[in-house]
């Protein structure tokens, strides 16, 4: 196994990295949200300055795993809707039809980053995900392990992430494993309730 960061011209492990996020994130808001949604969404953490996209690859480059990051979220969603808004509205559209309720769940999901805003700058992983075949294979402690290497942690204070709280077990127990401490418990207006959790460069 290596670990590729994922460029946007990799557009086959771009579309491998879409399937896999909807088999691990099955009934969640952005696999609602579409094939092409995701795939405009992972490859806009290629492109943007401070983001980025992992790709654990087997021996015949074919993806077992990923994990998507940003340094500044705020910036990474203006990216978004800067270079990509008519194709995110038209992904959307189509959730919309599907669901109407799904257009406030969206405007929330754009204005999360500004409404996290702290102090002190910070890594944020965001979505991480293990093909189903290849669980239980060290596979997401190891793109953990890279994104660990990559940040500077002399100009981020910490890496962060969210994660649900009930019925979650597994993740929890897994982020715990890899070194991450409960910050704290909350509850998203969809009533979730979620732990976030912290990894500081000076526990490595």
């Amino acid at each position: 196994m290596n670990i590729k960061e994922v460029s946007q011209n990799d557009k086959e492990i771009l579309d491998q990295i879409v399937q896999i996020h909807i088999d691990t994130f099955q009934g969640f808001f952005l696999t609602f949200m579409g094939k092409g949604f995701l795939k405009q969404m992972y490859r806009s953490y290629c492109l943007h300055e401070v983001s980025g996209l992992y790709a654990a690859l087997d021996e015949n480059d074919v993806p077992l795993g990923f994990l998507a990051y940003s340094g500044d979220m705020s910036g990474l969603y203006r990216y978004m809707i800067k270079t990509r808004l008519i194709q995110f509205a038209w992904y959307s559209f189509g959730a919309f039809l599907r669901k109407p309720k799904v257009f406030m769940r969206l405007v929330r999901a754009f204005l999360k980053p500004s409404e996290s805003k702290r102090e002190e700058k910070y890594v944020e992983l965001s979505s991480i995900g293990v093909r189903p075949d290849a669980k239980s294979k060290g596979i997401g402690s190891a793109l953990i392990k890279e994104l660990k290497e990559t940040v500077d942690f002399s100009d981020y204070a910490y890496i962060n992430l969210e994660t649900d709280a009930v019925n979650n077990e597994g993740a929890n127990r897994f982020y715990e494993k890899n070194g991450f401490a409960l910050e704290r418990t909350f509850v998203t207006h969809e009533g979730r309730r979620m732990n976030e959790y912290r990894f500081r460069g000076d526990l490595r």
